[in-house]
């Protein structure tokens, strides 16, 4: 597929994002289709730097709801993009397999947070046993997080399946040497 709207290069990077080139923006090939609206990308950082580096699900939860989220939309850059970042935060290769399949296969807290990620999509809202056990396993703010963390990525994952953004070359380099093995 060729992309109307490709990851722009340093070369065509929008003068008002120059300032975000450097950075999170400028690293992976998502921020860089994103970069076509400076606009949308600028007012993103915010709640990216809470949703990626603030959450109060920790590192290895929000792992799994973005492994999830990507399975559910279908978001081969999200999935494979966080193959690698799971792994760098704790996940196994089995535990990442495990959450592209049927939630009765999932274990543990794993399954607590996929089944949240499943009622969102499936029923829309929460289920109330969902909640419960949220609550328990990450509090309130971590129950928030988690339904933050599944519009932000479906966001991308929206913008990503759209217009057919590539895996970034480092990752897909990484995957290339280090099949997902589960």
């Amino acid at each position: 597929m060729t992309s109307p709207y490709p990851p722009l290069s340093d070369e065509d990077w929008p003068q008002e994002l120059a300032d975000m080139l450097a950075g999170f923006a400028g690293g992976l090939n998502v921020y860089r289709t994103m970069a076509h609206h400076p606009a949308l990308l600028r007012a993103w950082a915010d709640l990216r730097e809470h949703v990626v580096n603030q959450t109060t699900l920790g590192l290895e939860f929000s792992e799994v709801v973005i492994l999830r989220t990507g399975w559910q939309l279908g978001s081969s850059y999200e999935w494979h993009q966080h193959i690698v970042r799971g792994r760098k935060n704790g996940l196994s290769d089995v535990r990442i397999a495990r959450l592209s399949g049927p939630i009765i296969d999932i274990k543990g807290d794993d399954a607590v947070l996929a089944t949240a990620v499943d009622d969102l999509f499936n029923e829309r809202q929460l289920s109330q046993d969902s909640q419960t056990a949220l609550v328990a396993l990450v509090g309130k703010s971590g129950m928030f997080d988690l339904i933050a963390t599944v519009g932000f990525y479906s966001t991308l994952g929206y913008i990503l399946n759209s217009f057919g953004t590539p895996l970034d070359q480092d990752i897909a380099g990484e995957l290339a040497a280090n099949p997902l093995r589960p």
